[in-house]
């Protein structure tokens, strides 16, 4: 397999991850190359008006908190967190023990956080005209996951959470790499996270973007989205792990915009999509000839899978393998960039095919672009991935292999 120069990347030695497409290597590999997850659930009762949706849920069990030792930091998304970071505790401890635990950054993305919880809790009080015991406002806001993880590893570098809409663990990265490059830390923990409420389920049903079947990206039926639930973590420093054998997987590149086109809906024509994807492609000193695999963010609604077709029309042509992995995962939200970073990370760490795009088989004819075939090996081990936000905040990351 072909390795790309090093370019002064920011080196991941280590990647956790949990959503509805698993939690092992064996489930998320086995998953990925069937182009299907049993944990896309049909359901009923989410909905406020009695109509049904589907949704990504994690099916497998999670680890438990200590509430005496972690006060008001045992939540539903702190213990998927904790599923994904205990995946990486040997990197973490390693970088521990080589930096200290002043010099670990940790860099959070998420946009609902402990909302679950909330409404649980809103719900006994309703009930009983009491909150529960256990219960605490602090578990809902956002800063609450970060620092379940800097105290968990007692962590004492900087720590906080952006909170972007569905760009949010994309940005994380950007944080992540400008800390890195300026010395201000040695690693940082970076990634996202969201557990599923009723609150985002009934706000986007309220914006009439939920689908009540499997989503359909880049299909011509496409109709809206399924929302998910994940986690994924990774630990990133300026220099790979001595541990591990190259060739090692990098964030070669980022880019961002934030074109503030409409609070919800985004640019019809992809302008700041565009914008920053061109701006990744320029942070890793790489042209569109170089990409070998775009994870879309092909949420299926029809405004943005026809922008993004069009922004990457613009910059790639039809020559590059497209798919969106939503289907496999559902849009996890304030996780989604992280989530299939995770995805593309596990792609070129272990050699698997491309995600087939999972559709009807109806795609759009408006769509310019080459959604991937079934079994489609990449040949060009770097790929980026995308992901948008509400108001137009966009972000664009390309990871690859490096040879060193």
């Amino acid at each position: 397999m072909q390795k790309i120069a090093n370019k002064q990347p920011i080196y991941i030695r280590g990647c956790g991850f949990n959503s509805a497409l698993g939690c092992s290597n064996d489930i998320i590999h086995q998953r990925l190359r069937q182009g299907m997850s049993p944990d896309m659930q049909p359901v009923q009762g989410w909905l406020n008006d009695g109509s049904d949706t589907v949704i990504g849920k994690v099916s497998s069990p999670l680890p438990t908190i200590d509430d005496n030792v972690f006060p008001h930091q045992n939540t539903d998304n702190n213990r998927l967190v904790l599923s994904a970071l205990q995946q990486i505790e040997p990197d973490i401890h390693a970088a521990i023990t080589q930096y200290g635990h002043d010099r670990i950054a940790v860099i959070v993305g998420t946009t609902t956080s402990g909302i679950s919880d909330g409404e649980r809790a809103l719900t006994t009080k309703k009930n009983t005209q009491n909150f529960p015991t256990d219960y605490h406002y602090h578990q809902q806001e956002p800063s609450n996951t970060g620092q379940f993880i800097a105290d968990y590893y007692q962590l004492t570098g900087p720590c906080y959470t952006l909170s972007t809409a569905c760009s949010s663990s994309g940005r994380v990265f950007l944080s992540a790499k400008r800390m890195l490059k300026v010395g201000i830390v040695d690693a940082v923990i970076v990634g996202g996270a969201d557990t599923l409420c009723r609150l985002t389920l009934n706000g986007f049903h309220g914006l009439d973007s939920l689908s009540s079947t499997l989503c359909n990206p880049f299909s011509d039926n496409r109709n809206g989205i399924n929302i998910g639930e994940g986690a994924a973590f990774m630990l990133l420093a300026r220099t790979p792990d001595e541990r591990q054998p190259a060739p090692h997987i990098a964030l070669l590149g980022i880019g961002d915009s934030s074109d503030a086109h409409h609070i919800s809906a985004p640019h019809p024509e992809g302008t700041g999509a565009e914008t920053a994807m061109r701006k990744a492609l320029k942070d890793a000193k790489l042209t569109p000839e170089d990409i070998g695999y775009i994870n879309a963010h092909g949420t299926a609604t029809p405004l943005n899978d026809a922008m993004e077709a069009k922004a990457i029309a613009r910059v790639f042509g039809n020559q590059v393998p497209v798919s969106s992995t939503k289907p496999l995962t559902g849009h996890t939200l304030g996780a989604a960039s992280a989530v299939e970073a995770a995805i593309c990370w596990h792609l070129l760490r272990y050699d698997l095919p491309l995600p087939t795009q999972i559709n009807d088989g109806v795609v759009a004819d408006d769509l310019p672009i080459q959604l991937a075939p079934a079994d489609t090996v990449f040949t060009k081990p770097v790929m980026l991935s995308n992901s948008f936000a509400f108001g137009g905040n966009n972000i664009s990351l390309i990871f690859g292999r490096t040879d060193d």
